[in-house]
């Protein structure tokens, strides 16, 4: 009988961590304001609309492309984000504010994952997702049409 119960327990286990797996792989949603999803970015980068085509790919280094991997711009470790020239295009503070190259302020994430434009209203939510990848979505390269 406890061959039996340990032979359940390690096929439980497989299931379990297949599932989670796979529910990991799909990445995090993103949602418009009224809570339609809009996107979706995976825990590698991958940036996919909400038909799951992919529209572009933000590497672990900065670097964010296009779904044809040219190259779109960079979002740097202090928090620049440069254009594929690497003219300086905004800024993504560690408190949440997004601002443009010119320091004006283009919205908010908060630590919640709700999106704010400059006059704090909510355009999207991004719960989950890092704070740069939501930037790059919202405000700077994969801009959501309104």
């Amino acid at each position: 009988m406890s061959v039996h119960k340990s032979a359940m327990k390690k096929i439980f286990t497989i299931i379990f961590a297949t599932i989670l797996f796979a529910v990991s792989a799909f990445g995090q949603t993103i949602e418009n304001s009224s809570r339609s999803t809009i996107g979706y970015i995976s825990a590698s980068g991958t940036v996919e609309n909400s038909s799951r085509s992919t529209v572009g790919y933000i590497s672990s280094d900065g670097k964010v492309e296009d779904s044809s991997r040219n190259t779109l711009g960079y979002i740097n470790s202090n928090g620049t984000v440069e254009n594929a020239s690497r003219s300086t295009i905004g800024y993504i503070n560690s408190n949440g504010t997004i601002e443009n190259g010119s320091r004006s302020t283009l919205g908010y994430i908060n630590s919640d994952g709700k999106v704010e434009n400059s006059s704090r209203s909510t355009i999207g939510y991004a719960k989950g997702v890092k704070m740069e990848h939501a930037a790059a979505f919202f405000f700077f390269f994969f801009k959501p049409k309104d």
